[in-house]
């Protein structure tokens, strides 16, 4: 801990003398500018924390519709699975059974209304695909994911074990639109509420209080069967 050390003056007469006057003048006139700098300080921060929470619901935050390959996302290629920009979209391929891919925008949100349009290129429809809220790494994020086979849920992968927290598997839904037919996807994450929207249809809503906030982004996966491909188009991240 630092020694805050106290001043000392040589009094005459019961007045300081003419240098310490000046001393304390100066003393007195430091303290003066730095409270004003600590005031101006504190008025920029909390300007800054009323612009963050006066953001309208409806305000798109983020959206990209993959035309420009430069947009920030993931660009990745190996045997075991491609993720890049294809055709005015974003295709995920997974070439290995029981293999999850996915893609970030390298950005962060807290309260998010996350959407997606998505639809099976290529291979299996008993495959998974969807999308990430609160993404803070490889291990640790919320899923929201449907089929091409007609399956939706929700789901955490925290320190590499994934868990669905929508119910013991994945459940079918007649909202989800089978085989090769696009899907629109919303995933809401406010506060502990995750809810899954498909075609305008909520699926499903948990409750969770892993992370506050975090990245966002686009999964692909397979089961079995290797093959998937999963394209993505028109991802939007709006405040709820």
């Amino acid at each position: 801990m630092a020694t805050i050390e106290k001043a000392h003056a040589t009094w005459i007469g019961g007045k300081a003398t003419g240098k310490m006057q000046l001393e304390i003048a100066g003393l007195a006139s430091s303290h003066l500018k730095q409270a004003a700098a600590a005031f101006l300080l504190a008025s920029i921060l909390g300007a800054c924390r009323w612009l963050e929470i006066s953001v309208p619901p409806g305000e798109v935050l983020f959206q990209d519709n993959f035309s420009h390959s430069a947009s920030g996302w993931d660009r990745y290629q190996d045997a075991t699975y491609v993720a890049d920009y294809v055709d005015d979209g974003y295709h995920i391929r997974v070439s290995q059974p029981d293999t999850d891919a996915w893609s970030t925008p390298n950005l962060e949100f807290d309260n998010v209304r996350i959407e997606v349009d998505a639809a099976k290129v290529a291979g299996p429809d008993d495959n998974v695909y969807g999308i990430l809220c609160r993404y803070q790494g490889p291990e640790d994020y919320y899923f929201f994911m449907i089929s091409s086979d007609g399956y939706a849920g929700i789901g955490v992968n925290k320190d590499g074990r994934r868990q669905l927290l929508s119910g013991d598997s994945m459940l079918p839904s007649e909202a989800v639109r089978r085989g090769e037919a696009p899907n629109h996807l919303r995933a809401d994450c406010i506060g502990y509420v995750l809810a899954l929207y498909v075609n305008g249809v909520q699926i499903a809503e948990v409750r969770a209080a892993e992370w506050s906030r975090g990245d966002v982004g686009i999964i692909a996966g397979t089961y079995e069967t290797p093959g998937a491909e999963i394209r993505f188009d028109n991802f939007s991240v709006v405040q709820p």
